[in-house]
C-alpha cells in the first residue's frame, strides 16, 4: 500500500481507532513504559518532547502522564487522526502539528527538542533511514529518542503469535468497527515485512544515534513490540 493510501486509511479509521486500540491489553501501559524509558528527569520540567506519529493522541497521553511538566508537541500525517486528538482535553503544555516526519523541520516545532517518542511510526515510513536522519535533526545534542515499534523478523515464535493476533482479533475487529479491513491487513503485512530488532538498532547507529538498545515489552507482546532507545551525540 502506497504512503498516500496508508494515510487515507488512517483518516478513515480515525473515529473508531481508540476503540480498536483500547481492546489491546497493555497498549496504553506499554506506551507509558516506552515514555519512561526516555529517562528524563523531574517530570520533564523545562524540557520539550516531540511525539511523532501521535495519531489520536494515545502516545501523547502517555508522555503527558509520565512527564507532566514537559512541553509536548504531537505530530501526525493524518488530518483526521489529529482532529480526534485535538478534540480531547489537554493542558496548555500540549499542542499538535500536521506534517509528515520526513518533511518536518525544527522551526516548525519551535526549535530542536530534548526528547522524541515515535510510536509505531518507523515501519510506516517509506524511507526509514531518511526518517531516522530527520529525527536526529530534530533533537538537541544529547537528545533522547525512543522508538516504540513492532519488530518480529528475528523471532519465529513472535511472528506466529503476531499473525494469530492479527487475523484472529485485529482484522475482524477492524472490519466490525470500520466496515473494511484494508488498514488492518496492511498492519499485519507491514509488521511481517519490517526489520528485526538487530536491523533497527543497526539503522539507528548508522543514522548517528549512540547508546542504542532494544528493550522488550512484557506479556504477550514480548518479542513483538520493543522500545528502541538511543541518544544524539553531545558534540
Amino acid at each position: 500500500m502506497k504512503r498516500g493510501a496508508v494515510i487515507g486509511e488512517f483518516d478513515h479509521a480515525a473515529a473508531s481507532y481508540d476503540r480498536l486500540v483500547g481492546a489491546n491489553p497493555g497498549y496504553h501501559r506499554n506506551l507509558r513504559r516506552s515514555a519512561r524509558r526516555l529517562g528524563l528527569p523531574a517530570g520533564g520540567t523545562g524540557l520539550r518532547i516531540l511525539d511523532l506519529g501521535c495519531g489520536t493522541g494515545a502516545s501523547t497521553a502517555a508522555l503527558a502522564k509520565v512527564f507532566p511538566q514537559a512541553q509536548i508537541v504531537g505530530v501526525d500525517a493524518s488530518e483526521q487522526m489529529l482532529a480526534v486528538a485535538r478534540a480531547k482535553p489537554w493542558t496548555p503544555r500540549v499542542r499538535f502539528h500536521h506534517a509528515r516526519v520526513e518533511e518536518l523541520t525544527p522551526p516548525e516545532i519551535g526549535g530542536p527538542v530534548d526528547a522524541l517518542l515515535a510510536g509505531y511510526l518507523l515501519r510506516n515510513c517509506p524511507a526509514p533511514d531518511t526518517a531516522l536522519a530527520t529525527m536526529g535533526s530534530l533533537l538537541r545534542p544529547g537528545g533522547r529518542i525512543a522508538l516504540h515499534e513492532y519488530s518480529v523478523a528475528d523471532a519465529p515464535a513472535a511472528r506466529a503469535v503476531w499473525s494469530l493476533v492479527a487475523w484472529g482479533v485485529i482484522i475482524p475487529l477492524g472490519r466490525l468497527l470500520t466496515g473494511r479491513t484494508d488498514l488492518y491487513r496492511y498492519l499485519w503485512r507491514s509488521v511481517m515485512d519490517f526489520d528485526g530488532a538487530t536491523a533497527v538498532t543497526r539503522r539507528m547507529r548508522a543514522a548517528g544515534f549512540e547508546n542504542v538498545r532494544a528493550l522488550p515489552m512484557p506479556g504477550w507482546q514480548r518479542g513483538i513490540v520493543h522500545t528502541f532507545i538511543g541518544r544524539t551525540p553531545t558534540s
